[in-house]
């Protein structure tokens, strides 16, 4: 599919008429800039002649790219040009003329050695500009410039030190949480200063680091803490606040309960054939279950051994208390529910998570499948106004990459 094409089809979305330039890698950014492209935004993403890195995070791939890069990458436009230089900067100073939102995450400082501190030079030459810098630290401080990944941040912002069984190791996140939760501040950013730009007309420069989002989920780790003075613990799948909040045995799999209230606790006992559990005085409210976590637990799953877990935590959530059964990812992928909240979506050969942002009027919608490296670089620079002989010149030099093997097959 060519850019016009592409852009010719860009006619929905409440980001229409918005143009990103992605400079981003890996995760988080990449999270975000899908996000915008999702709903309508024109996302031109510039990757270096070798590519993004998780290209090759496999298996598994798809042709020469792994699927965890396809996870976050669709709906943009594809680029391959060496930044490292004058002329592949200029590149990048062309697409900026007209660009709404630059995202990045390089090294704190990179920018600057190019000649694009956003204060020094962004800012005059482009004052409509949105500039969203995604680092490990941010700029300064202690830890100021320094490089971060999610699992390192995860151990550093004490996610781990909560996370695994009571007796157990610390143990990271099965997820890169701390990724994923940057690019939804960084898309929540990216929002709010284009609604402020509406009144005022000017841009400004946001600052994501991964070391504050890891931070900002301690919830309700920190909290606990400032108020008690003590350091929070793991304790497994149960909550520090709440009981019964936790996995319980039943007699197959098993089912996870989140009771949050006495109403909900009442229901549960009842369904189970117990209902002078909720009249214990042990468990007549949060504050004492908490207080008796190991009995509760204990009669609990003494009843909950008589039931299977799939029409157990069918009644019981159709009773409305929350609950649900701990299900695989293949099980997901193929839920009913899963299907009917169009949460999968097929291009071709590429099968993708999609938005769960669901807008009335405007959906998301899902154009093309993510490109191969390098497979709109000729549109985008014809686009730009860079003649045919400039654009062969690059290419002999290895300023710029092409390669449209695979992404023709992807975007059919």
């Amino acid at each position: 599919m060519t850019a016009a094409a592409l852009h010719g089809q860009r006619s929905h979305g409440a980001l229409q008429g918005i143009k990103v330039v992605d400079l981003s890698r890996v995760l988080g950014g990449p999270y975000c800039t899908q996000a915008l492209a999702d709903h309508g935004a024109q996302v031109i993403k510039l990757e270096p002649p070798d590519g993004d890195e998780t290209r090759g995070w496999g298996p598994p791939f798809y042709g020469d790219t792994a699927w965890y890069f396809a996870g976050v990458n669709r709906n943009k436009q594809g680029i391959a040009v060496d930044l490292s230089g004058d002329e592949g900067r200029a590149i990048l100073w062309k697409l900026l003329e007209d660009a709404d939102v630059l995202v990045e995450n390089f090294k704190p400082g990179t920018l600057a050695r190019w000649g694009m501190d956003y204060e020094r030079d962004l800012r005059a030459r482009f004052p409509k500009l949105i500039h969203c810098a995604v680092s490990g630290f941010g700029p300064d401080g202690p830890l100021g410039g320094l490089p971060g990944y999610d699992a390192a941040i995860q151990a550093m912002t004490g996610l781990m030190s909560v996370n695994g069984e009571r007796d157990g190791p610390a143990t990271r996140i099965g997820l890169p949480v701390v990724d994923m939760v940057t690019g939804l501040n960084a898309l929540a950013g990216i929002l709010l200063a284009l609604a402020e730009r509406a009144t005022s007309g000017l841009g400004q420069s946001i600052d994501i680091a991964l070391y504050d989002c890891g931070v900002s989920l301690l919830h309700p780790h920190l909290p606990n803490y400032f108020g008690s003075g003590r350091t929070p613990q793991r304790s497994g799948n149960a909550h520090p606040n709440i009981t019964p909040y936790d996995s319980y045995r039943t007699g197959t799999a098993p089912i996870f309960l989140a009771v949050g209230n006495d109403r909900q606790f009442a229901r549960l006992c009842a369904h189970l054939g117990a209902p002078e559990l909720a009249d214990d005085p042990r468990y007549a409210d949060n504050r004492s279950r908490c207080a008796h976590r190991e009995p509760l637990k204990a009669a609990l799953e003494s009843l909950l051994a008589a039931h299977e877990c799939e029409p157990l935590a069918h009644a019981l959530i159709n009773l409305g208390v929350p609950c649900g059964p701990v299900q695989n990812v293949d099980v997901v992928a193929r839920h009913p529910h899963t299907l009917h909240r169009g949460m999968v979506i097929e291009l071709g050969d590429y099968r993708g998570t999609a938005s769960p942002i669901k807008l009335s009027r405007t959906p998301a919608t899902y154009r093309s499948a993510p490109p191969a490296l390098g497979a709109d670089t000729r549109d985008v620079l014809d686009a730009l106004g860079i003649d045919a002989a400039t654009q062969q010149r690059l290419f002999e030099a290895g300023v710029l990459r092409a390669d449209t093997s695979t992404a023709e097959a992807l975007r059919t």
